[in-house]
């Protein structure tokens, strides 16, 4: 169960070593009168366990040489067709893909010829340290240059949970709305770079670029904006020139 925002079945815990749940114990001394309402918060120590795995994915992947992409969005964004296009155009990469069901995107990306590792979720709405350490147990990283975690989609709990990465690329399409950035801020805030994808579709959609572009700025100033096409690949060469800086 996703102890940030209660997601998840409630009856599937993992334990490990780390015991990342405090059961805690509410002894009734009250003799008959109500006991005053207390709020337990387990967020941080939830998120603490996390930080803890992702300094070790971390230090694991710098000793592999790898720099690692952590893709962030809502459903729908063109996360995986975009990965399905840049597997193809760069060697020695791979992917860990999270879906709440199927494995229907490691498969496609699969058809590219590179490695890609399916993370089923369940009803768990991100991605975490742990589920990716478990991935890499299953991918060769020998001769990897560049891996790509393609989170699920959602623009919530995914921005609290750092997962070793080097760095964070949330994708925009131009179908969702100008507004989007404004409205869930904190995934934009925290992302390194700004993937405005489907522009083949902007004309039909009646985009508005500019109000899009000031909504980014606003709620990520420090990151870089591209835009982007997987379909006619059109930017694409941006968008593989940062990824090798």
């Amino acid at each position: 169960m996703c102890e940030t925002c209660g997601c998840g079945d409630p009856h599937s815990h993992e334990h490990d070593s780390a015991n990342p749940h405090s059961h805690g114990h509410v002894h009734d001394s009250s003799h008959g009168h109500p006991a005053p309402a207390r709020t337990l918060s387990v967020q941080k120590p939830a998120l603490a366990l996390n930080q803890r795995l992702a300094d070790q994915n971390r230090g694991w992947f710098r000793a592999k040489g790898l720099k690692v992409f952590n893709l962030l969005s809502s459903p729908g964004s063109g996360k995986t067709t975009l990965l399905e296009r840049t597997l193809r155009d760069i060697p020695r990469a791979a992917a860990i893909v999270g879906d709440l069901q199927t494995e229907n995107d490691a498969v496609r990306l699969r058809a590219s010829g590179a490695q890609a590792v399916q993370i089923t979720t369940g009803a768990t709405c991100h991605l975490d340290a742990h589920m990716v350490a478990h991935a890499l147990e299953k991918l060769d990283v020998d001769g990897l240059e560049t891996l790509f975690i393609e989170n699920v989609g959602n623009l919530v709990c995914p921005a609290s949970y750092d997962l070793g990465e080097d760095r964070r690329v949330v994708l925009l399409s131009v179908t969702e709305g100008e507004d989007k950035p404004l409205k869930y801020p904190v995934i934009f805030r925290n992302a390194d770079l700004v993937l405005v994808t489907k522009c083949d579709l902007a004309a039909a959609t009646g985009f508005d670029r500019e109000k899009a572009l000031a909504s980014i700025r606003q709620a990520a100033p420090r990151a870089k904006i591209l835009e982007v096409s997987a379909r006619t690949g059109a930017g694409l060469d941006a968008w593989y020139a940062w990824l090798a800086g």
